[in-house]
């Protein structure tokens, strides 16, 4: 076994007080309002005062995942690709707090470059949870127990990463931006940057590729954070894609074309993306939005259910692909931002999925990040 005091450090190293005491302390979530008047100033106070929220706000959250990873059962929680996201959180608890208090910019523009620094080294947290609790499937018994945990961790790191991003990009002067906010986010254009995407990944693994008919309000704008549709948007599409191709192989010279709907209104944005994919089973639907931890291509042997599961291509550049956690993810995404995902299959013909997000405005329920 490890030496008494090898084994000792590493305990003190997991079971640090200061996170027990970080943990209970609650979060401190900001409207995108509140991010969007606080993020000028004309004596630049406004960025000093976002990096001393980060410095007290930064650490409790982490706090919160470390008491979540510490809650996960035994036997999963030792498994060493897990035990590495673990410590990854402790080691970024330490880093930020032993950081002195920031009280001038010289503090601050340090504190930046610790800030994206831990924000690069966070990247591939999704990929590596996956491929842990891919490797300890079978001794996953609580199956709800791991929704939860995945739930809250990704759409917690979602949060973690926009404030951190948000306070990097308050320093840069970009126009139509106030910090990581697009003050008229072009719906349409955005679904069309993704669909080129999905169109490359799949002409790549397919040699051809449906075309895209945008419908509805496709010249509206509004503020709105693109990171979180920078996830659902590709996910989603890339699935129609996939979808569209592996149903009419002996058509692939006249494909349906995928049809995406963009609807705004006053409270809320609707997209709408529907395929030709021949549709999912009805006994199948719910399992589409559950965590699949198969390895790519090694779905459910329905191969309607895989195509939905399993994601696009081995060249795929996206962090989710290959763990079965596009769906599910950006359904707790899409949640997280107080909006739904919902899948409607006419089995046979297609699928229709919904993504309903709210405007951003000064109400009580609005999203908090």
């Amino acid at each position: 076994g490890l030496p008494r005091d090898a084994a000792k450090s590493i305990s003190n190293y997991f079971n640090n007080p200061m996170i027990d005491s970080a943990a209970l302390k609650p979060s401190i979530r900001l409207t995108p309002m509140t991010m969007l008047y606080t993020g000028k100033s004309p004596d630049g106070y406004h960025l000093m005062r976002s990096a001393q929220y980060l410095q007290k706000e930064m650490p409790v959250r982490i706090a919160h995942r470390i008491d979540d990873f510490r809650e996960l059962p035994f036997i999963v929680g030792c498994n060493p690709t897990i035990m590495k996201v673990h410590a990854m959180y402790v080691n970024a608890f330490q880093i930020l707090t032993e950081f002195p208090k920031i009280r001038d910019v010289e503090d601050k523009k340090r504190y930046n470059v610790l800030l994206a620094n831990l924000l690069d080294d966070f990247k591939d947290v999704i990929s590596l949870l996956a491929v842990g609790f891919r490797e300890c499937r079978r001794h996953i018994k609580e199956e709800n127990l791991i929704k939860n945990f995945l739930n809250q961790t990704l759409t917690s790191r979602l949060g973690i990463r926009m404030l951190g991003e948000h306070h990097l990009a308050l320093h840069e002067d970009m126009p139509n931006y106030v910090g990581i906010i697009h003050t008229h986010m072009p719906v349409a254009k955005l679904i069309m940057k993704w669909a080129d995407y999905a169109a490359k990944l799949c002409c790549h693994n397919y040699g051809v590729a449906p075309s895209v008919k945008l419908i509805g309000h496709t010249n509206v704008t509004f503020p709105y954070i693109t990171q979180p549709l920078d996830y659902i948007l590709p996910e989603l599409i890339k699935n129609a894609f996939r979808a569209t191709v592996e149903n009419n192989l002996n058509n692939l010279n006249n494909l349906p074309e995928v049809v995406v709907t963009v609807v705004s209104n006053e409270t809320e944005f609707i997209v709408k993306i529907s395929d030709y994919g021949g549709g999912i089973p009805s006994h199948l639907t719910d399992k589409v939005f559950q965590y699949n931890f198969s390895t790519s291509g090694s779905g459910d042997n329905n191969s309607q259910f895989g195509s939905v599961m399993s994601q696009m291509t081995d060249t795929t550049l996206s962090p989710m692909h290959g763990f079965g956690f596009g769906l599910p993810a950006s359904k707790a995404y899409a949640m997280y931002l107080g909006g739904t995902l919902e899948l409607q299959s006419l089995y046979g013909v297609g699928c229709d999925v919904y993504l309903r997000l709210k405007h951003f405005d000064n109400t009580s329920d609005s999203l908090r990040i």
